[in-house]
């Protein structure tokens, strides 16, 4: 490990810009990744999660409706939900509830999570897969079924899919890092999306 002292600010402040941790966190994963942002952003990773994980049985009552509207053509309303009026109107959740706004328009996820696509749903899908990889055996097979099925839920689910302005993330990676930086559990309850002309 390299002392905090050492570490570069412009470091640090890229750091805190990708991930929205505090500084002393930032200083703290920067100090034991030896100054290599690659593995800072991993033990971030590893302690949102972490802290995520200890907040998720928590009563989130509070939180926002929010609106967002891109272009006059295409609009979203969702509900997210933390504990307190205070983290609701806090700058990491906000921001975090605009970017929400703009991935619901931009990728049209269809569910909230894995968990809430119907078995029928899946199985339609596995069914096709298994036409398509007819003839693949063993682990070619499981490998091409695991991976399609990832992609499957990236373009369905809203926390699986990558996140639009940094696809390095995903939005429960996103989640994850504002649990951690608002202090509260946090969840978003619920999204409709509406296209102008849609069911026309």
């Amino acid at each position: 490990m390299i002392s905090v002292a050492a570490i570069d600010t412009g470091l640090i402040k890229a750091l805190r810009e990708r991930t929205g941790a505090g500084v002393n966190d930032c200083q703290q994963a920067l100090r034991q990744a030896g100054g290599r942002m690659d593995e800072a952003l991993k033990i971030l990773k590893v302690k949102g999660a972490e802290i995520a994980a200890k907040k998720a049985d928590r009563p989130a009552t509070e939180g926002v409706i929010s609106a967002y509207v891109h272009g006059g053509r295409i609009g979203v309303l969702l509900e997210v939900n933390c504990e307190t009026d205070f983290a609701a109107r806090s700058e990491p959740f906000q921001t975090f509830v605009h970017h929400l706004g703009l991935q619901i328009a931009a990728m049209s996820p269809t569910y909230l999570s894995v968990e809430d696509v119907p078995p029928e749903v899946v199985g339609e899908e596995l069914e096709h897969l298994h036409d398509q990889l007819a003839g693949m055996e063993g682990d070619a097979f499981v490998s091409a079924q695991r991976s399609h099925m990832e992609q499957f839920y990236a373009r369905l689910c809203l926390l699986n899919q990558p996140f639009v302005k940094d696809e390095s993330k995903t939005i429960r990676d996103l989640l994850t890092e504002t649990i951690a930086a608002t202090g509260e559990n946090i969840v978003v309850r619920r999204f409709t999306r509406y296209q102008l002309g849609d069911d026309v």
